[in-house]
């Protein structure tokens, strides 16, 4: 009982930071990146589609995106929700078969912006693993009397070493970003 609340606790540590770093990938950095672009709505035919699902992206330079849209039908949607896009100011332009999103050069102001919002999801990720730790530590403490204080005792010191490294894991992953953010 005690080892399938630890690997269900670790699971789901691991989503938490699977989520802060798909996070992370999401926010800004000097180079065009597909990740940015990806969850992008776009409403196609009425309905809210992710940009990822209605074309194909490639970088074809270090700051510009190419959009391929798999319906040709579906041009002028695309390019007016990238347009449309907050925190991501791209020049958009189409040649009619696929469009070119530039992104701008980022000031050290927005940098710094950049550099606060990604601050705050890494400590909404600790948050996360935080309460996740706490929902285990409840478990294992409803478990006492079925396997007596010592079990549980060395259970809760592996239930934080789990906590420790994946919150080393989220400051590793936010430190990688804060350096790419602040790289000119």
């Amino acid at each position: 009982m005690i080892a399938d609340v630890l690997s269900d606790t670790s699971t789901r540590m691991s989503k938490a930071l699977d989520a802060a770093k798909e996070d992370f990938g999401n926010v800004r950095t000097g180079r065009a990146n597909p990740m940015m672009f990806q969850k992008i709505l776009v409403s196609y035919y009425g309905t809210p589609t992710p940009l990822g699902q209605l074309a194909s992206l490639h970088n074809q330079e270090a700051r510009t995106m190419l959009i391929t849209p798999y319906d040709k039908g579906a041009l002028r949607d695309v390019e007016q929700a990238i347009r449309d896009t907050p925190n991501l100011g791209a020049n958009v332009g189409n040649d009619g078969t696929v469009i070119r999103a530039t992104l701008p050069e980022l000031t050290a102001d927005r940098r710094k912006e950049f550099v606060k919002l990604v601050r705050t999801k890494a400590e909404d990720a600790k948050i996360s693993v935080r309460n996740i730790r706490r929902k285990a530590k409840d478990e294992l403490d409803a478990l006492k009397s079925e396997v007596g204080d010592d079990e549980v005792a060395r259970a809760e010191k592996e239930l934080e070493q789990v906590t420790k490294s994946h919150i080393d894991a989220i400051d590793e992953a936010l430190k990688r970003k804060e350096a790419e953010l602040l790289e000119i």
